[in-house]
């Protein structure tokens, strides 16, 4: 009887401290709560009601930030991208989740289509424009791609960072031969310039997706349960997600359970193609 007795209180306490602290959710890409909450608001409700958790968000200023906010135990759960997480994984024992899938999320080397570059073998010697140090898809991922297809970063082109708007305007005077950029910024360039004629004349393979990872302070119990979420509810929690306006990346996506760290090998040989062998910080920190 007193067996009985103990083993019932142990089991209300566990499911009281299940439930006693709230999850408090980060995500590396956006400043300020208001904006979070515009973005993930109802998805922070719908994580709710398919978990049973008190979920909260908790905004970070930075990804540096996040890692230090994981060091401290001040937050359980970070959304970031695949450049980000090979370094949150090197300074922090944070434990993959779920992969969040970004349809169409591949490196592009556009040109303009009335310009004298028409293949790769053209870019040699030639600047390349770069989006935002460190992006996946706007600096890791096209250097990749060049790479892969046989340009070797700063020796056979002249890398330059450059932001994209003010890119296209130097491809299309000539100052530039070529620009690095994801699909969906290619849509926003023809967008933007409906008059020019842009051609892509190289791209790299589907960029690793965005991760949830959680603090490895985080318990079983609450690792699990956020985890089958994903697994058993994807497609309320990707509707709520796809509230957010900048959401719409995830749009025609998955939420991936079978995922593991060497999944982002790929991400690590971006970095060695710059020359970072060491991840200790975040490239253009």
């Amino acid at each position: 009887m007193f067996r009985a007795l103990t083993t019932a209180m142990a089991l209300l306490f566990a499911s009281s401290a299940f439930a006693a602290d709230p999850v408090k959710f980060a995500v590396t890409d956006i400043e300020g709560l208001e904006t979070l909450q515009q973005e993930f608001g109802a998805f922070e409700t719908a994580l709710e009601t398919s978990t049973g958790l008190d979920v909260v968000l908790f905004p970070v200023s930075s990804r540096t930030a996040a890692v230090e906010a994981l060091k401290a135990d001040q937050v359980d759960f970070v959304l970031t991208g695949p450049a980000e997480y090979v370094v949150i994984k090197a300074l922090t024992d944070a434990r993959i989740v779920v992969a969040w899938q970004r349809p169409d999320y591949f490196a592009q080397i556009v040109v303009s289509a009335t310009g004298p570059i028409g293949t790769i073998e053209d870019l040699r010697g030639q600047p390349v424009a770069f989006g935002s140090v460190g992006s996946t898809s706007q600096h890791l991922g096209p250097a990749q791609a060049l790479a892969d297809l046989g340009l070797d970063y700063q020796k056979d082109y002249d890398p330059r960072i450059i932001s994209r708007n003010i890119a296209v305007e130097a491809l299309l005077r000539g100052d530039i031969a070529a620009i690095g950029m994801n699909f969906g910024h290619l849509q926003k360039v023809r967008a933007a310039f409906p008059d020019k004629a842009f051609s892509v004349i190289g791209r790299g393979r589907d960029l690793p997706n965005d991760i949830l990872v959680a603090n490895s302070k985080v318990s079983d119990a609450v690792f699990n349960t956020v985890r089958d979420a994903f697994a058993s509810d994807g497609s309320t929690l990707m509707q709520a997600v796809l509230k957010g306006e900048d959401n719409s990346k995830y749009k025609g996506g998955f939420f991936l359970t079978e995922i593991v760290d060497a999944d982002y090998d790929y991400v690590r040989r971006m970095y060695a193609t710059i020359g970072v062998d060491t991840f200790v910080e975040f490239v253009g920190d």
